[in-house]
């Protein structure tokens, strides 16, 4: 599935969508440049969890963890080498617990992910492309039943010109 965002508010509509489709044990892979929005859509996925605090990038401290309706367990693996390093401070505790791991720079772990992960890829376009400078083209991928629950969802929730 694929969605495009002219704003940080509309990407914080997708998040909190996202969020309130979200299971104990889910798993958010994000990828994306530096500065593409994966801590933006966070925030959504928190309010859709009913998290009260505003998430914020956990870079220097790994991972931040939130109370809502589920745990929110935010990861930023930047900093991170690899999945041996991340598994050997204990990570595996809470990415494979009953919380929601929203798992940033995600590509630096790939190898660790089940099959039931959820990933989200986020760019933005390119110099002389013609779109707004905050537009974000977000791809979503997943277990199809997961993804095609989530379209229904969005499909509704969200204006015609973000689809």
């Amino acid at each position: 599935m694929e969605i495009q965002v002219t704003d940080a508010e509309d990407t914080i509509k997708l998040g909190e969508i996202i969020g309130k489709s979200l299971e104990p044990g889910s798993i958010i892979a994000l990828r994306g440049d530096l500065g593409a929005g994966k801590t933006v859509l966070v925030k959504g996925i928190a309010r859709g969890l009913g998290v009260e605090d505003e998430p914020v990038s956990p870079t220097f401290v790994i991972m931040n963890a939130y109370e809502g309706r589920i745990p929110l367990y935010h990861f930023d693996l930047y900093r991170i080498s690899g999945a041996d390093e991340l598994m050997s401070i204990g990570a595996d505790e809470f990415l494979f617990g009953g919380g929601v791991s929203a798992v940033e720079w995600a590509e630096r772990v790939e190898e660790i992910f089940p099959e039931y992960t959820i990933y989200i890829d986020i760019k933005m376009p390119g110099p002389g492309s013609g779109a707004a400078e905050n537009t974000r083209e977000i791809k979503i991928e997943g277990k199809k039943e997961w993804v095609s629950s989530f379209r229904s969802t969005a499909e509704q929730a969200l204006p015609a010109s973000t689809r």
